[in-house]
C-alpha cells in the first residue's frame, strides 16, 4: 500500500492532523525509548569493562569517545541519506544497522579483547545515528512549529523512560543483584546475552515499520519551499550556534552519566558498592524524564529560550554544590541535575531547526554530527580525573552549561538574523 502524502495545506487542518498524526507519533516514541536504553547501558558498561580490563579513567571513556565519535562520522552522510531516502527509509536503515551493532557484542567477549568492544559500539552508535537524523526532524514536523518544542519533549520524555530503566536493568545483568556475585565476574561475558537480545527487538521493530504507512513530509523538499534555496546553513547562526550547543549539551549530559557509577564509590560521597550505585544511575535519568513530561506541557506558554536559559545555570549551581560538597549532600545535587537537564536537548534541537524549510533534513544531521560531544567531553573529563580527582573534574561540564545559558539568551535574535535574510 502506499504511503500517506502529507503537505503543509493538509497540516493545516487540525482535525485530519491529529488523526493522521497519532500512529507516526506514538510509532516514533518506540524509537526514542529504545535509543535511550541503548545509550544509557554505557554507563554501566563503563565500569564493567574498566574492572574487566583493568583500564584507567582515561582509557574506559573510550566506550564513549567510540560510540560518540560514530556521530560525527556518520551524520552527515546519514542526512544526505535521509534527505535522498525519506524518514521511513531512514528509520529502517538505522534499526538494522544498530542490530549489527548489538550482534558484534557476541564475537568481542568470546575474543576478550577491549577494541572489539569499541568496534561494536561504533556500529551500534552508526545506526543510532541515523535514526536520530531520521527521527528527531520527523517529530518536529509532524505539527505546528510554534509547538515544535513541546513535540519533541514530549518525545525525549519516552528516551529518558528508557534511560531510566537502562541503568536498573543493566546494573542487574552486568553485575548481579545485591547478595549474589556475578559468575563470569572476571570476564566481559555478563554483556553477551543483553545486547543480544537488543538485537533481537530491533530487528523485530524493523520488521513492524516496514508495514507502517508513515506521512511523508514534503514541506522539508526544495519543490515545497523557495525561501531557503540558495542559501546555505553557514548563514543560520541559530543553527550553527545551536550545534556547539548540542555539542556542548550531550557532553555534559553523557560525562556527567558515565562517572557516576565510580563517583559514587568514593567514601567520602557515598562509598557504594558497582550493583548499588548503578542502580541510583536511574534518578539522574529519571529525572529528565519527569522534567520532559513537565517540559512538554511548560513549553506550550514558556518561551523556549526562556526554559533554556533557566535549566542551563540551575544546572551549574547543582554542579558547584556536587564539586565543594561531601556525602548526601553531593550525592543528591548530583542526581537533581538530570530534572533539568530534562528540556535542553529537545529544545536547542527545534528552535535550531527553526525555519531551515528544504535544509531541515541537513541541519538535522549538522546537529546530530555535535552529538560527537558525547565522545570528547568524557574523554576530557577522564584526563581531568586522573590529573586531579573525579569530584574536581566536574568543572568540565560546568565550562559546557554556561555557554547553553548564552544560547539561550541569544538564540532568538540569532533565529531572527536568519529569517530577515531569507526575507
Amino acid at each position: 500500500m502506499s504511503e500517506i502524502n502529507t503537505n503543509q495545506s493538509f497540516v493545516a487542518d487540525g482535525s485530519q492532523q491529529n488523526k493522521n498524526y497519532l500512529l507516526p507519533l506514538t510509532a516514533m516514541t518506540t524509537l526514542f525509548f529504545l535509543w535511550g536504553f541503548i545509550t544509557v547501558l554505557n554507563d554501566v558498561l563503563i565500569p564493567r569493562l574498566k574492572g574487566v580490563f583493568d583500564l584507567t579513567y582515561t582509557e574506559a571513556m573510550l566506550v564513549q569517545f567510540c560510540f560518540f565519535g560514530a556521530y560525527f562520522i556518520v551524520s552527515l552522510p546519514a542526512g544526505m541519506l535521509v534527505k535522498k531516502m525519506g524518514y521511513k527509509n531512514g528509520v529502517l536503515t538505522g534499526l538494522v544497522v544498530a542490530s549489527i551493532g548489538c550482534m558484534l557484542f557476541y564475537p568481542a567477549v568470546v575474543v576478550h579483547e577491549y577494541w572489539l568492544f569499541l568496534g561494536a559500539l561504533f556500529v551500534l552508535a552508526a545506526g543510532v545515528t541515523v535514526l536520530q537524523v531520521s527521527a528527531n526532524p520527523y517529530v518536529v514536523a509532524l505539527g505546528p512549529e510554534k509547538t515544535a518544542s513541546s513535540r519533541l519533549n514530549l518525545a525525549q520524555a519516552l528516551n529518558s523512560l528508557g534511560t531510566t530503566v537502562g541503568p536498573y536493568v543493566g546494573g542487574i545483568l552486568f553485575f548481579g543483584t545485591a547478595g549474589t556475585l556475578a559468575a563470569n565476574a572476571a570476564t566481559a561475558e555478563s554483556v553477551k546475552v543483553p545486547y543480544l537480545m537488543l538485537a533481537a527487538a530491533l530487528l523485530t521493530i524493523a520488521v513492524v515499520f516496514a508495514f507502517f504507512k508513515l506521512p511523508v513530509i514534503t514541506e522539508h523538499t526544495e519543490e515545497q519551499d523557495c525561501k531557503a534555496k540558495g542559501h546555505s546553513l553557514a548563514e543560520a547562526p541559530h543553527l550553527m550556534m545551536g550545534v556547539v550547543g548540542i555539542f556542548c549539551y550531550v557532553g555534559a549530559e553523557v560525562s556527567i552519566g558515565s562517572f557516576l557509577v565510580n563517583y559514587f564509590g568514593e567514601e567520602h560521597i557515598a562509598g557504594l558498592e558497582e550493583h548499588a550505585a548503578a542502580s541510583l544511575i536511574a534518578y539522574y535519568w529519571g529525572g529528565a524524564m519527569v522534567g520532559r513530561f513537565i517540559g512538554s506541557a511548560a513549553l506550550q506558554k514558556i518561551a523556549p529560550s526562556k526554559a533554556l536559559f533557566f535549566n542551563a545555570m540551575m544546572v551549574i549551581v547543582l554542579l558547584l554544590v556536587t564539586i565543594f560538597t561531601e556525602g548526601d549532600v553531593a550525592l543528591y545535587s548530583v542526581l537533581a541535575i538530570g530534572l533539568f537537564n530534562s528540556i535542553m536537548f529537545p529544545t536547542i534541537f527545534s528552535v535550531a531547526i527553526e525555519g531551515l524549510g528544504s535544509l531541515t533534513s541537513k541541519g538535522s544531521g549538522w546537529l546530530c554530527l555535535a552529538i560527537v560531544g558525547g565522545a570528547l567531553v568524557p574523554l576530557v573529563q577522564g584526563v581531568v580525573a586522573d590529573t586531579v580527582n573525579i569530584q574536581q573534574s566536574f568543572f568540565v561540564p560546568v565550562i559546557c552549561y554556561a555557554f547553553i545559558a548564552w544560547y539561550g539568551l541569544n538564540v532568538v535574535r540569532l533565529a531572527d538574523s536568519w529569517k530577515k535574510r531569507i526575507g
